[in-house]
């Protein structure tokens, strides 16, 4: 979803005022922990997501090891039948965690494409002391 800036000043000032009808003043509240309070946005209806993710191939295998309580919380989604199997909720809130924290593994991204960068230029370096082979 492609979001202009003139749109985030509308979500953001929704966001204030439903905040503020629910008795929550973000700047106080910022002053009162001593920092910035980050808001989070999250769908109120995951069907979308589950709709979306039936949509993707899922054809990369991942192993996951989890707590008890994870996967009791895991099965429950599968009783519920909203998702298949245990993969299947897995997957989905793998997805959701991704995209509530997508700015952190933006950065993370960006730090990772650095040492990319440094990498290829460590192995140029290698290249010229070794030779080709190197």
């Amino acid at each position: 979803m492609n979001v202009d800036s003139e749109d985030w000043r509308s979500i953001w000032e929704r966001v204030r005022t439903e905040l503020a009808e629910a008795g929550v003043d973000i700047e106080k509240l910022g002053d009162r922990i001593g920092g910035a309070v980050k808001v989070v946005f999250v769908t109120p209806d995951i069907k979308d997501s589950v709709d979306e993710m039936s949509k993707a191939q899922r054809d990369q295998a991942l192993m996951v090891r989890v707590d008890a309580d994870t996967l009791r919380q895991l099965d429950e989604w599968v009783k519920t039948e909203a998702v298949k199997s245990r993969s299947e909720a897995a997957a989905l809130f793998i997805r959701e965690g991704l995209k509530v924290r997508a700015s952190e593994v933006e950065k993370l991204q960006d730090a990772l494409a650095e040492v990319d960068r440094a990498k290829e230029r460590l192995q140029e370096k290698v290249r010229e002391v070794f030779g080709e082979g190197g």
